[in-house]
């Protein structure tokens, strides 16, 4: 595996090179705590709100609907029973978290292996410099478009500015990162990731 990244310009031309250590790369494990990882952070995405009445919830008489004999139909001793139409819901769903603890050497592995796999892909790139003159989503686009990137890309830049945030928001398959947040979700959830200079050192500290 290339153990080195070009650095680009915003033309797209190389200009310098990024040395990817041994340390940062893992390939031989960490499917399972990718698993996990992502697993994880998809549940934490559930609100947990949803909620039905049980019986002992229902707003109603509680005398017998009809007498117990004579009538033909099953008996039946409260018409909060679930099996009548606006009883109470049985084993229905409570408000609830669906919060996975996940240790830290698990979500540190499972970003290393996330990591490497696009490293070996070729599909990490390096850019010197992200930041946008001015906030026009057009200039953002043609920066992607010089380097060759039209698919899901995340950029990836050390800290936020205005101008940056508000040149990619409008940017359809574009998500915009700082180093520090990045999460493994969202290096498999993007076909590229582009990094700003700054940002790539940031992010390899993780590792």
């Amino acid at each position: 595996m290339e153990n080195k990244i070009n650095i680009l310009n915003k033309e797209g031309q190389p200009i310098g090179e990024f040395n990817i250590e041994d340390k940062w790369i893992e390939l031989e494990k960490g499917e399972q705590a990718v698993h996990d990882v992502v697993t994880a952070f998809r549940a934490a995405l559930r609100s947990g709100t949803a909620s039905a009445k049980t019986r002992s919830e229902i707003k109603a008489t509680g005398a017998k609907p009809y007498r117990q004999k004579g009538t033909g139909r099953a008996r039946q001793g409260s018409s909060k029973s679930p099996i009548l139409v606006g009883g109470g819901v049985a084993f229905g769903p409570k408000p609830r978290t669906y919060y996975k603890k996940i240790n830290k050497k698990v979500r540190k592995l499972a970003l290393k292996r996330a990591f490497s796999e696009k490293v070996k892909d070729e599909n990490v790139h390096i850019v010197d410099q992200i930041d946008s003159p001015d906030y026009k989503t057009k200039n953002a686009a043609e920066l992607l478009k010089k380097l060759k990137l039209n698919r899901k890309t995340l950029i990836v830049v050390k800290d936020y500015s205005d101008n940056t945030l508000m040149a990619t928001g409008n940017l359809e398959n574009v998500l915009l990162m700082k180093a520090a947040s990045v999460n493994v979700y969202q290096l498999l959830n993007n076909n590229n990731i582009l990094f700003s200079e700054d940002a790539i050192k940031d992010f390899v500290e993780r590792l």
